[in-house]
């Protein structure tokens, strides 16, 4: 044990985690150079199209220390730096005792940097500072170096210059885990207590569950038993994480590898449970990670109702992949059966639609993103509201609180007056703003969550030319002044097209959702009317106007009294029509309708 070390990579996004990765694996030769790709730990299409790391990615390397000529194994966890995939980071960690705190030489200390550090500090890990991309040429090395001082409160001698792209640092960086991180702590003999940091499935073996070995020792054909779940299984392979699964006969305490058991069913594996023996359990389970708390939510339905089943076994597969998803079924009377989802933010929302249809070829439509808020009634009765229909009348209704976050801005002093007006207009509270350094300021606001859901995160990259850095989290939750509103067609209410929003943008939310049914809705044989209402009281509408036939076209000459009474007949014939018919709203324009934002 005392020759392995676990440790992982954190950073804000873009900040080269992932190759540095490249060249760690490289001095190691664990990858051979005619395997080598960029981003070779990143496995999926997405995540090489957009360039961004969406999963936590494991693996093994061995690595020769030049001095003694001892051979350490190093359990590497490669980790995602966008501010919606923070869960994977806090998993990765529970299952290291160290990490590599990486900064762009050229960026400097960015809002998820520092929201990753105090996650990796709560575990006790060891950190090691690293400034990454020293090789460019407005790289601000000193100048970064200073403020990662600041930050953790280092020596200067500690932070190690480095460069993903020409490997500049690597060599110092594979020393610095071996002299600075710490062995695993662990009894081999101990009953066994295994922890699940993450799992996938495989089509023909099943849940593949990856594993961090804390106490004891897992052999191939044991009896395990997995705590939260009672389920008892054998473990038919376990083995350690190369570059493929590499099967072995054990993994001991300090070890990170993987173990398949032949569950088919995903639900009978939960990340975060602890795996222990049957023959000799062990006595209390891991304490890893959180549950996750899901605050963006949207339906997500098939297009075909008969869909539904593989909807759901395709959803059950990728939640083994993201332990962040979680869903339940609900029905809609515009959309039919589908499922309530809850996301960590919109990127995530975007990235688990596009997977669903890459990976498991389901056509879907997503309902409008929304955020959970708390409703009290008179009777004082506190229940939580996930979608406009569980809202109470206005008049049943004492109070409505929504969730408050408090979110890190970190951007040049160039763009403060934009972000300010930004931030306002989505209802923020200033809480302070101070400077990092000259050129470097940090602004904090309390904001409701619901303002930063749709585009938020879009403009503030637009408007400060990328330069800006974006981090939250979840503070409270607090009163607000928050409506139903309806759309009404003829009068008849369409539940899907029902939000919930704040007063004071009620009255231009309708508007515009009654202009945009007006271009999208087809004309019929009679006038439809388009409304916005809060509760009784109607706030916008638009009127799309009848087809009208020509039914005069036959009269030519004669007396006008003829024309009357074929237009005053049509009239009654529309007025008939307009009691019995139906307006119904066409897929197309349904979804149309809940790109309102844009």
């Amino acid at each position: 044990m005392k020759n392995i070390r676990n440790f992982c990579i954190i950073a804000h996004i873009d900040h080269g985690k992932s190759t540095l990765a490249d060249r760690l694996l490289e001095s190691t030769a664990t990858i051979s150079k005619r395997d080598m790709q960029d981003q070779a730990l990143d496995n999926m299409d997405l995540e090489r199209e957009r360039g961004i790391t969406i999963k936590s990615h494991a693996i093994q390397m061995r690595y020769v220390h030049p001095d003694d000529g001892q051979e350490y194994i190093f359990n590497l966890i490669d980790t995602p730096g966008h501010v919606d995939f923070s869960y994977e980071v806090s998993r990765s960690i529970a299952a290291c005792e160290g990490a590599l705190l990486l900064v762009d030489a050229t960026q400097g200390i960015q809002a998820q940097t520092i929201s990753n550090l105090y996650l990796a500090v709560d575990h006790d890990l060891e950190i090691i500072p690293i400034v990454n991309k020293v090789d460019m040429t407005s790289a601000m090395v000193e100048e970064v170096q200073d403020q990662i001082i600041d930050l953790i409160g280092c020596s200067r001698e500690e932070i190690i210059s480095a460069s993903g792209r020409t490997g500049i640092g690597v060599p110092e960086i594979l020393a610095a885990v071996v002299e600075r991180i710490h062995p695993p702590k662990g009894d081999p003999e101990a009953p066994l207590q295994t922890m699940i940091f993450d799992s996938m499935f495989n089509s023909y073996r099943g849940v593949v569950a990856y594993v961090r070995i804390m106490n004891g020792t897992l052999r191939k054909g044991d009896r395990i038993k997995f705590y939260n779940t009672g389920k008892e299984v054998l473990a038919e392979e376990v083995g350690v994480l190369r570059l493929g699964q590499h099967e072995t006969q054990k993994l001991s305490a300090g070890d990170v590898g993987y173990v398949i058991t032949g569950i088919k069913v995903s639900r009978e594996i939960k990340v975060g449970d602890t795996i222990t023996t049957v023959a000799n359990p062990c006595k209390v389970p891991v304490k890893g990670f959180e549950d996750v708390k899901p605050m963006v939510f949207a339906g997500i339905y098939p297009l075909d109702n008969d869909d539904f089943e593989d909807l759901r076994d395709s959803l059950e597969k990728l939640q083994l992949n993201d332990a962040s998803l979680v869903f339940e079924p609900e029905t809609s009377a515009a959309l039919g059966f589908g499922f309530r989802c809850g996301f960590l933010g919109m990127l995530h929302l975007e990235i688990v639609q596009e997977r669903l249809y890459r990976e498991f070829d389901q056509d879907i439509i997503t309902t409008v993103p929304n955020v959970p808020y708390y409703a009290t009634d008179m009777k004082g009765k506190r229940f939580i509201v996930h979608q406009p229909t569980e809202l109470p009348d206005h008049n049943h209704l004492e109070s409505v609180e929504e969730p408050y976050i408090y979110a890190q801005i970190i951007t040049k002093p160039d763009y403060i007056g934009n972000i300010m007006s930004l931030c306002l207009e989505k209802r923020g509270i200033l809480i302070k703003q101070h400077y990092l350094t000259p050129t470097r300021l940090e602004i904090i606001f309390h904001m409701p969550l619901a303002e930063i859901v749709f585009d938020f995160y879009d403009k503030l990259k637009s408007m400060t030319r990328g330069y800006a850095s974006f981090d939250y989290h979840i503070l409270d939750y607090r009163e607000t002044d928050l409506v139903k509103l309806d759309i009404k067609l003829n009068g008849e209410q369409v539940d899907a097209l029902s939000a919930l929003v704040h007063r004071s943008k009620a009255e231009y939310i309708g508007r515009r959702m009654c202009e945009k049914l007006k271009e999208l809705l087809p004309r019929q044989q009679f006038q439809i009317a388009i409304q916005a209402a809060i509760g009784q009281k109607v706030i916008a509408r638009e009127t799309i106007s009848a087809l009208r036939k020509d039914v005069t076209a036959k009269c030519y000459g004669g007396d006008i009294s003829r024309k009357r009474k074929l237009l005053e007949k049509q009239k009654e014939g529309k007025k008939r029509m307009k009691q019995f018919g139906n307006v119904e709203v066409p897929q197309e324009a349904f979804l149309k309708v809940l790109k309102l934002n844009d």
